[in-house]
């Protein structure tokens, strides 16, 4: 048995992209990546990789999942030997044992943790929107830096209050235990046993896992005093590792892939502000020094990073070393020096995005000349400084995976500092020869090397069949609509309309209520599955408004026809097909996002009656074998009984259709 904690840092590692091309040759096209099958013979490509999503799919053949089930595919074997080949390509220790108490305990731990994060947020939220010194004090603040709604809600901001204990007294009343208020780091237990919230009097930005779940609060106090730190953030725990964690790569990974950029500033303030002014593939450190966790997160999404410096940044030349671990890995950065005595915050409010985006085309510059002609300015006059100069140049240079990249840094780099481009050669190849890279690190730098190999182009259809293999019938028809509906917006609210009567709920409870009243589950034991996992997920965190469903729950289950299926749903194409047998009920949707609040009632409405439809053909067969007139009887009521519930359920989808 693999761990939790093991099999999370495997799948956090995995760059999907890297995986695949191990096997297939991909050829970018927009935000994915493209190839013809290794699953059947095909000519035309109709199989896609999604780096923002972590998934492939073939649109041919209808295969689909993450990067460990495509090794479990392509070579043939199970789950966990799947995970240790994804381990043992990014370097990380598998030790398979059985699942101890303690372990089992750990894991429930994790669990437990995530969900106090979400409530602490939701609380937070609450004080910010209806509390009285929320408003006063945190929306103020808010609202002084330009931030509108949106933004707000999309970062899910909040105000935790000025009283000591009132965020801690509130969740014991609400029955978290202690002990996770604890170790997420929310709450601290004085000596005397009284509580004391982290984060009091602070306004509060949640920090996100790549899937969107909530790992730790970074908070800022409003209180002038020198003595009180200015932010203040969760500590390390079992779920928040601030070395693999980058604040807004969630609000941020689809437009880094769009764009195939990734930028980096330092702080919350600087990532919303730029949201908000329309330049959303932002990511901030936090203020801490870019880590080597930290890169490959941005590797997921991008090869390429653009760093924006403050224009009277006195930490620049303290931060080169990070952007040297930058290259190291294999990624294209650029640099962005702001106008004195601004920042990204001040900078993104007072100009539109369109503004930002030609400055940023306009001043941005690689970063091996920016930092020769930085260094150089210290260096003039002095040959002593100008070796050292040199010297530094041709470490960071050396570093660098890719030879033709290399060849095109030691030219320009010769030409900008006037020295003879063999002697750059020769020390860089001495540098690269003398480095003591890791074994982990040589083998990044192979696989790098063989990844940037030059593909031929291919050609991919604008649109494929949708796979339909396996499914089949009215009933699995209905399922897989409504699973589509679950997966897809399940955590919106939206307004149902029910016989002309309207009110708004969520399209997670609504169908989950609706099904567990009737005592209804599905057939198809792969939806079934699905909708189980689902209904437990969202019991344990009843999400809404604009926040997902931790879709991972789902991409990364051991079960791979689960797995398969749901990414059969999520990438198949951006609008759902209406179903063959929508049509022949007259059912018509025109828009699919808008028509939920009517279609997803019909939906269930008639897949109910098609599941007492089949009760009362069991009930038929049996009369027809029965020879005992008592039970019979007892049947014919049994059929009275559906007849009715399927004359009032006939009637009711009459009047909604």
């Amino acid at each position: 048995m693999i761990d939790n904690t093991t099999v999370d840092r495997i799948f956090a590692a995995a760059n999907i992209v890297e995986v695949v091309g191990d096997f297939v040759t991909l050829k970018k096209k927009g935000v994915n990546y493209q190839a013809c099958c290794p699953f059947h013979n095909e000519k035309t490509p109709s199989f896609v990789v999604s780096p923002t999503k972590g998934l492939f799919k073939c649109f041919g053949c209808g295969k689909g999942g993450n990067a460990v089930t495509f090794i479990m595919e392509h070579e043939g074997i199970s789950y966990p030997d799947a995970l240790k080949w994804v381990a043992k390509k990014y370097g990380i220790e598998v030790q398979e044992r059985e699942l101890t108490p303690e372990d089992q305990k750990k894991n429930d731990d994790r669990e437990s943790m995530m969900i106090v994060s979400s409530y602490a947020a939701d609380y937070f939220k609450q004080i910010l929107h209806n509390d009285e010194e929320g408003l006063a004090v945190g929306m103020s603040y808010f609202r002084e830096r330009g931030f509108t709604d949106q933004t707000i809600e999309k970062f899910h901001l909040g105000f935790c209050p000025t009283k000591g204990d009132a965020f801690t007294k509130t969740a014991l009343k609400e029955g978290y235990q202690e002990q996770y208020l604890i170790d997420t780091g929310l709450s601290i237990k004085r000596e005397n046993g009284t509580w004391y919230d982290r984060f009091t009097g602070r306004v509060l930005f949640p920090i996100h896992s790549v899937s969107g779940r909530i790992v730790a609060f970074g908070g800022r106090t409003l209180r002038t005093d020198k003595k009180t730190a200015k932010y203040v953030n969760s500590p390390e725990s079992e779920i928040y590792h601030k070395s693999h964690t980058l604040y807004g790569l969630y609000q941020s990974k689809k437009a880094i892939s769009q764009e195939d950029c990734c930028i980096l500033v330092e702080g919350y303030t600087d990532v919303i502000s730029m949201h908000q002014s329309g330049v959303e593939n932002v990511v901030a450190s936090s203020g801490t020094s870019l880590t080597e966790g930290q890169i490959k997160l941005i590797a997921r999404f991008s090869k390429n990073v653009t760093v924006i410096y403050d224009g009277d940044s006195a930490g620049i030349k303290a931060s080169l070393r990070g952007i040297d671990m930058i290259l190291r890995e294999g990624l294209n950065v650029r640099v962005v020096l702001l106008p004195e005595g601004e920042d990204p915050d001040s900078f993104a409010r007072s100009h539109s995005a369109s503004e930002l985006k030609e400055y940023i085309a306009e001043n941005e510059q690689d970063f091996i000349s920016f930092k020769a002609k930085l260094l150089m300015q210290e260096a003039t006059g002095d040959p002593i400084k100008r070796a050292a100069l040199i010297t530094d140049i041709v470490d960071s240079i050396s570093i660098i995976p890719e030879a033709i990249t290399r060849s095109v840094y030691i030219k320009e780099c010769a030409m900008l500092m006037r020295i003879d481009e063999d002697v750059l050669v020769e020390e860089v190849r001495r540098k690269r020869r003398d480095n003591t890279f890791s074994k982990e690190e040589k083998e990044f730098f192979q696989r790098r090397e063989q990844y940037e190999k030059a593909v031929s182009p291919v050609f991919f259809p604008e649109s494929s069949p949708e796979n339909q293999k396996g499914i089949g019938g009215a009933q699995n028809e209905l399922e897989r609509e409504l699973i589509t509906y679950l997966l897809r917006y399940g955590c919106k609210e939206k307004e149902f309309d029910i016989e002309g009567e309207k009110y708004t709920e969520t399209v997670a409870k609504m169908i989950i209520e609706d099904l567990e009243n009737d005592n209804i589950e599905f057939v198809n034991p792969t939806f079934n599955r699905i909708f189980q996992e689902y209904k437990k997920t969202y019991s344990e965190n009843p999400v809404c408004g604009e926040e997902e469903f931790p879709m991972n729950r789902f991409t990364n289950f051991p079960d791979a026809e689960v797995c398969n299926m749901v990414v059969d749903i999520l990438l198949t194409q951006d609008k759902m097909k209406i179903s063959r047998f929508w049509s022949k009920h007259d059912l018509y949707i025109n828009n699919e996002e808008d028509g939920l609040g009517i279609a997803i009632p019909k939906a269930l409405n008639l897949y109910k009656s098609i599941v007492v439809k089949q009760m009362l053909e069991e009930l038929r067969r049996k009369q027809l074998e029965l020879s005992d007139l008592a039970e019979g009887l007892e049947l014919a009521l049994q059929q009275n009984k559906l007849n009715e519930i399927l004359k009032k359920l006939s009637q009711k989808y009459s009047r909604m259709i």
